[in-house]
């Protein structure tokens, strides 16, 4: 099945400063992307797997990167490298989505703790990472886990998740 993919990232801030008798102002406009061909070389994918998922209070869940997760369409994926990785919280969670607690080997993409926290809000609160053309190498049973955690109790968190990478 061929995929193609595409990502992008934009940054756009306006800044201004009234003066006596002018305002001045400072338009930052900035687009990071890239694409991705079907297949399972450099610069190139085949598996992609996306979902909305929900964390019940104070639980967590394992991505299992090779042979768990199921694509649209119902197959097994097994990734063998991942080329990007989108989590997004939803907007109306009242604990974080914390991103990579425990064991995991994406501390390439985590921070120092080897998680990311995703703050519910206004909006969301979103963690991308795409990888250079080679991509973050998935190992089955010592490094195909993303923990995905709610912070806390009370309440189940939302999360959507994407992730596009290689089987070979």
């Amino acid at each position: 099945m061929p995929v193609t993919s595409d990502f992008s990232l934009t940054a756009s801030v306006l800044q201004t400063k009234a003066n006596d008798l002018t305002t001045t102002s400072d338009q930052l406009s900035k687009v990071w992307s890239t694409h991705l061909d079907t297949g399972t070389a450099a610069g190139q994918a085949d598996k992609v797997f996306h979902d909305t998922r929900t964390i019940t209070a104070s639980s967590s869940e394992d991505l299992d990167l090779a042979a768990v997760l199921l694509d649209v369409f119902g197959a097994a994926i097994t990734f063998a490298r991942v080329k990007a990785v989108f989590i997004a919280a939803a907007a109306a969670n009242a604990n974080n989505v914390i991103v990579g607690a425990g064991t995991n080997p994406w501390a390439t993409f985590l921070n120092a703790t080897g998680t990311i926290t995703l703050r519910p809000g206004e909006s969301f609160g979103f963690f991308a990472n795409v990888a250079d053309s080679t991509g973050h190498t998935v190992t089955a049973a010592t490094g195909d886990i993303l923990k995905v955690a709610n912070s806390g109790a009370g309440t189940s968190v939302t999360y959507d998740v994407i992730i596009v990478g290689c089987s070979a």
